[in-house]
């Protein structure tokens, strides 16, 4: 399978020359491992914790284990599985405190990981995020297809070997979401965390009603409350937050939910076909989807924490994203349509006027016209799979 080089290699290049250890995290799949390897070439030695030989003998050994690499940089991977190992590593960065890249990490686990890491290696250690594929990392003829991009999504493997979709997706649901997701929060009841992971995908770019979610799962509210932070710390689900500023009017306050692989999630929500899967019911939601899912990597794969919002006020305002540039707030409203008219950059002037200087000048309407084109108001109609390209040119990348 080729290699397709990452946006997130700037970024990594430039921890490598500051910090002593690097953690790449991300969903299992999402090419952390490849990443490293191919970046950082033959001379680096690579062990996987996925392998149960080498958690014991970092777990009874830690420091013969770690002896063993002498002067090499190391790449020790899915270190969620040993967090015993983390003290030494510390001892061992303290007692080489020139070396730079030295210890390069990854793991699929974000919440329980980041607190071991904050607790014996914070200072020491640089922390970035490897999603799956963004449009802007396809080759130039890929970019364009917007039913391969929610079809396949980003997950390298499907994406390259399209005729493995069905099979890989499948696999992928019964060995990282349905076993080592359900690890995160010991769920027993194997089939009551199928059910909610179903009915999660089935709200799709809805709010997150828990309530309504405990009573169809059958479960109680704080396990909603702990199945979806399960989701969220392996990667799969993003909660996007309400922008709390009220501008006079009353808000809603829970978040929007999106899977963040679009491919994943017409899988769940069970899509016959790419082409059933826009022009069905879910389509809507799904390419709503796929435009936050490529913000979020936009951000992420440039080594920024996306502090993305959503707004809607209980009186009917909305507008889909608001994204963090220049300091201030860019209102976006995303339209699976490729014939923009005047209508659908209302919102955005809507906004704009409540929001006064804290809303950027003009916002964008992100939908399926072929190219760029001026919108009333200064605003603009943008083609889906030039978002991140026009974010990376606001961030300076």
């Amino acid at each position: 399978m080729p290699y397709l080089p990452r946006r997130l290699k700037g970024p990594l290049s430039a921890a490598l020359r500051l910090f002593p250890a690097i953690l790449v995290t991300g969903p299992r799949q999402s090419g952390k491992t490849t990443l490293l390897r191919e970046e950082l070439g033959a001379d680096s030695a690579y062990v996987t914790f996925d392998d149960p030989l080498e958690r014991e003998n970092a777990r009874t050994d830690p420091e013969g284990f770690l002896d063993r690499f002498g002067e090499r940089r190391a790449i020790l991977d899915e270190v969620q599985y040993v967090p015993e190992l983390f003290q030494y590593l510390k001892l061992r960065i303290d007692r080489e405190r020139d070396e730079r890249g030295r210890w390069l990490l990854t793991g699929s686990q974000q919440f329980g990981l980041m607190a071991n890491v904050g607790e014996s290696l914070a200072g020491r250690i640089a922390i970035l995020e490897l999603l799956p594929l963004g449009i802007d990392e396809l080759p130039e003829g890929e970019r364009r297809d917007v039913e391969r991009a929610v079809w396949l999504g980003g997950y390298p493997e499907p994406r390259l070997r399209s005729e493995l979709r069905d099979l890989w997706m499948r696999s992928y649901v019964r060995t990282y979401v349905e076993r080592d997701v359900r690890q995160l929060q010991n769920v027993r009841d194997l089939r009551a965390f199928e059910t909610f992971v179903a009915l999660c995908a089935s709200r799709h770019g809805q709010e997150l009603n828990m309530a309504s979610l405990s009573r169809e799962a059958g479960i109680a509210q704080p396990t909603v409350k702990a199945w979806v932070g399960a989701l969220e710390a392996a990667y799969l689900v993003w909660l996007l937050p309400p922008y709390f500023a009220s501008f006079g009017k009353r808000v809603v306050r829970s978040p929007k939910l999106y899977f963040l692989d679009p491919g994943l999630a017409a899988t769940l929500t069970r899509q016959p076909t790419a082409e059933a899967a826009l022009a069905g019911a879910m389509g809507g939601a799904l390419f709503e989807g796929l435009v936050v899912a490529e913000a979020v990597k936009a951000f992420t794969h440039a080594g920024l924490r996306p502090e993305l919002f959503f707004w809607r006020s209980q009186d009917g305002l909305e507008v889909d994203l608001l994204l963090p540039l220049g300091g201030r707030l860019v209102p976006v409203e995303v339209k699976s349509t490729a014939t923009p008219t005047p209508r659908h950059a209302r919102p955005l002037d809507r906004f704009s006027r409540l929001a006064g200087e804290t809303a950027a000048e003009h916002g964008l309407l992100v939908c399926r016209v072929a190219e760029e084109r001026p919108l009333p108001g200064g605003h603009l109609a943008l083609p889906w799979w030039r978002l991140p390209g026009w974010i990376e040119e606001r961030l300076g990348g």
